[in-house]
């Protein structure tokens, strides 16, 4: 018998499907050892030896495993071929005690029926330097994490964590929203002109260069009331666009976040399932190669579907050093299916990868660019040009074109196909705007952007995007959130038939959807990260470690020698910050309390954003209060942050009970008898005693309208719920046993209950 282990049960499925009898394919669903959780499991004297401990869930699976291990004649470790994959493979054999005889490593891009009959004609032995280098990276982000997380605890907040990688993303993010925040726009006018020609063919035409000044802009309008438009010059030149190279996990990423809407978590996702279906290569991978087979068979496809003419086979080049994961670009397994059946989202990413290879092996769009460059008679500063294209061969762009700019960096001009023009030909202008834009803020990051930042900065590899990604957000570092901006008012002039109208009209702007924000204790953390531990949060310092992990990989460096000349003077740091560094509080004086005369501050305290009234050395002691809503330390103001102090406030009685109104966990509320009841969208520090009464006698309502029966002589109630009826003593619910009518339960019945209600069932086993 041969054993065939995998990762995962659906890559197992595919392969069991290409595999013949006398073979048994199994998953060890990922990894099935790691380092101990709550303990840091480095020998920190010993060479930072790591102990490894078989994960508790995977007991059964593990023996499994084993006892399959001792009939095989042959074990083939078939997990993923990246360094991650290698690691899953030596850690089957340590922890199945398997033995080098009856071991072969064996790895595959696809996961097709030639693929791995070649894999298996070629099996290897496991490859140490790949497994070292996750080592390292799982070592290094261990002691960075179990080291740094504590000094957080003591110098910013408790249960805070930190992580090498994750920590230079949020600072990423941080310091762009300092330039965001620091950004002051200018205004300008951008001037366009609809000029017509003697046949009276209309031109769009744009000043070459902008104006600065309202005063300026009017003026330039008012001469060219008189002015004369002539055809200066005309430039016509060739242009030539090539195709994107075939998908990396980056630019996949990139590309499905801007086309489809996906994350970069769920790009992952889909793609995992693709692959793990045989539809599409290894989706973990900075190459952009294509094999000699794949580059074959899409000239084929091509020259069938769109005529020779469009193919053009070409192989691109990676440009990272030392690309760590598989030795091709994403694509398509079957390059004569442009097509899959599945899921929509599947469908859909499976189409974007199919139409980006494609496309890459396709001729390049020809096209002819005219360029006419318009005077204006009495301005020698400014001139209109008009530009137009005209496709001569569409090439790659009948299929596909790519989106590689974020829609904030987009060009607004459009260029259209000019009518027939001359050199010194008159025009005459039909009219002419003015319009007032503004300079715009570096743009916040999305998921997508972020990842091609990481990518360009050497920081993370293509298996660490969207983990990083992830936990940044999971750890409220970082929130993504979508805004909708607010209305601003601009000039726009506007010369037609010799009259200037001057306008004022209003846009919105500063709309952000699903984009990468910094929490308040995101930024506070980072700031202390920086102040502190400069080293670990530098860029280039990050990416040299990445180089370090290759080298390892690659055999030129031994990893523990690696991890020791990193952990000393990190070591040494984290001694100082605990003794010397100062606490971040994050702290912003806000003004003065008119009512006490003392000073107001925002800060981080042990439970989050606060506001403080008064001086923690007063003898007096100072008044705090949570910072709620969206209010964040950057941008709240003196007269919202005393609002804190203003809920609860008690706004009268009700039955001869309090009412107050607050705000908890689940946002604004109405407290009365010991009930609460939700406010929704009403505001807590306007809301009156008239409405509070309303929602509490609706709430009332609703209940007594749940109620079922009463069971006279107790606390016990049935009453209506999401899934059926169920029994209530006022403290803990109580599920009703099937076949048992609700209306018919006795006093007697109810306490049966409650009785058995801890009592456990035997449950049946499992097939």
């Amino acid at each position: 018998m041969n054993l065939v282990i995998v990762e995962s049960p659906a890559k197992a499925k595919t392969i069991e499907g290409f595999l013949g009898e006398g073979f048994v394919v199994k998953s060890s669903y990922g990894h099935i050892r790691d380092l101990e959780k709550s303990d840091l499991s480095i020998d920190k004297t010993n060479g930072f030896a790591p102990t490894y401990t078989n994960l508790a869930d995977k007991k059964d699976l593990i023996k499994e495993l084993t006892e399959l291990s001792k009939k095989a004649d042959i074990i083939w470790l078939a997990t993923d071929e990246d360094r991650e994959g290698e690691a899953i493979s030596w850690h089957l054999f340590e922890a199945l005690n398997l033995t080098e005889e009856k071991t072969k490593r064996i790895v595959f891009n696809e996961i097709t029926k030639t693929a791995i009959q070649k894999a298996i004609d070629n099996p290897r032995k496991i490859n140490k330097n790949l497994v070292d280098a996750q080592q390292a990276r799982r070592i290094l982000d261990r002691l960075v994490g179990f080291e740094l997380s504590p000094v957080l605890w003591k110098k910013v907040k408790p249960a805070l964590s930190a992580g090498r990688v994750q920590s230079v993303a949020v600072r990423l993010i941080a310091e762009r929203e300092s330039e965001i925040e620091s950004f002051k726009p200018e205004s300008f006018y951008r001037v366009r002109a609809k000029l017509k020609t003697d046949q009276g063919k209309i031109i769009d035409a744009e000043l070459s260069s902008r104006l600065h000044d309202a005063k300026v802009a009017e003026e330039l309008l008012e001469a060219c009331k008189n002015s004369d438009f002539t055809i200066r010059d005309l430039v016509t030149k060739p242009l030539k666009r090539n195709p994107s190279a075939p998908f990396t996990t980056s630019t996949l990423q990139q590309e499905a976040s801007r086309r489809l809407g996906y994350s970069v978590g769920q790009t992952m996702r889909i793609a995992q399932r693709l692959y793990e279906a045989g539809k599409i290569t290894y989706m973990r991978t900075d190459s952009v190669n294509l094999s000699e087979e794949a580059i074959s068979k899409a000239a084929e496809v091509i020259s069938n579907k769109y005529g020779e003419q469009y193919s053009n086979p070409k192989n691109y080049t990676t440009k990272s050093k030392g690309a760590q994961e598989a030795h091709e670009a994403i694509r398509p397994t079957y390059l004569d299916q442009d097509s899959v059946t599945g899921e929509g989202q599947e469908e859909k990413l499976y189409q974007l990868i199919w139409k980006r290879t494609m496309a890459s092996q396709m001729s390049p769009a020809q096209l002819e660019k005219t360029t006419a460059y318009i005077n204006i008679s009495g301005w020698t500063d400014h001139e209109f040009q008009a530009s137009g294209e005209i496709m001569k061969f569409d090439g790659f762009m009948k299929l596909y074109v790519s989106q590689d700019q974020d829609e904030e960096d987009q060009d607004e001009k459009d260029d259209k196909i000019l009518p027939p023009l001359e050199k010194n030909q008159a025009l005459t202008y039909n009219q002419i705007e003015a319009v007032e834009r503004f300079t715009k803020h570096p743009p916040r990051y999305s998921e997508a952007s972020l990842v091609k930042k990481l990518e360009e900065n050497g920081i993370g590899r293509p298996s660490t995007y969207a983990p990083t990604i992830s936990t940044i957000q999971k750890r409220g570092y970082v929130v993504k959130e979508s805004k909708d901006g607010h209305p601003r008012n601009y000039q726009k002039f506007l010369l037609k038939s010799d009259e200037i109208a001057q306008t004022v009209e209003t846009e919105n702007t500063g709309v952000e959807k699903n984009k990468l924000f910094p929490t308040d204790i995101g930024v506070v953390v980072n700031e202390y990260l920086v102040k502190n531990f400069s080293k670990i949060l530098d860029y280039s310092f990050t990416a040299n470690v990445e180089k370090e992990f290759d080298m390892i990989a690659e055999g030129q460096k031994i990893w523990n020698e690696m991890i020791g000349g990193f952990y000393d003077p990190f070591h040494k740091t984290v001694e100082d910050a605990l003794e010397h560094s100062e606490k971040a509080k994050g702290e912003r004086l806000l003004g003065v309390d008119p009512e006490t005369g003392k000073n107001v501050y925002v800060k981080i305290g042990r439970y989050g954003p606060m506001v403080q009234i008064g001086e923690t050395e007063d003898e007096e002691k100072p008044k705090f209060a949570s910072l709620k809503g969206d209010l964040s330390l950057r941008d709240v103001t003196l007269e919202q942050a005393l609002k804190m102090f203003e809920l609860p406030r008690t706004i009268g009685d009700y039955n001869d009970k309090e009412v107050v109104i607050g705000i908890g966990r689940y946002g604004p509320y109405v407290r009365w008898d010991g009930k609460f009841v939700s406010l929704g969208d009403l505001d807590p520090y306007s809301v009156e005693l008239p409405k509070a009464i309303e929602l509490i006698k609706e709430k009332e309502k609703a209940e007594k309208e749940r109620i079922i029966k009463e069971i006279e002589g107790s606390d016990f109630v049935i009453l209506k719920g999401r899934w059926g009826p169920y029994l209530s003593d006022g403290k803990k619910n109580y599920r009703i046993p099937k076949g048992t009518e609700a209306e018919s339960l006795t006093l007697e019945m109810c306490q049966e209950i409650t009785e058995n209600s801890g009592k456990k069932t035997k449950k049946a086993k499992k097939a």
